[in-house]
């Protein structure tokens, strides 16, 4: 099998038209690399065809959102709720959840998704381990 790191890094710089050694673990797909919403949907196309993990889009914001309802994952003013914030830590372990309290749109949320973070969902699709 292909090596699967190997095989998202490379799904991101095509998608995105970068060079591979532009493309990290700490990479934000959407404000580092650029990635609009068309690419992300090429990323998962190329990742199912180089390691066989099919993610659709909707799959994507469902991992991120963990199921929460909208209406639960953020106020009306589409800032990012405390439980949304708390699941948005078991996917972007990254994130400094106090420093992003009641300042993250939902609509800002793709901007702290990393290729490590892709690479997480991926492996949980092929039943590898995460970390």
């Amino acid at each position: 099998m292909t090596d699967v790191s190997e095989a998202v890094r490379v799904a991101v710089a095509e998608a995105v038209g970068v060079e591979l050694d532009e493309v990290t673990g700490d990479s934000r797909l959407t404000a580092d690399l650029g990635a609009e919403s068309i690419d992300l949907l090429d990323m998962l196309f190329r990742i199912e065809r180089s390691v066989g993990a099919k993610i659709q889009a909707a799959e994507l914001a469902d991992y991120i959102q963990g199921g929460i309802p909208d209406e639960e994952f953020g106020d009306a003013a589409e800032v990012v709720s405390e439980r949304g914030l708390t699941q948005l830590k078991l996917v972007m372990p990254q994130i400094d959840e106090s420093a992003l309290a009641g300042r993250l749109k939902a609509d800002g949320v793709m901007d702290l998704f990393t290729v490590d973070n892709l690479l997480r969902l991926v492996r949980s699709r092929l039943d590898m381990p995460v970390g």
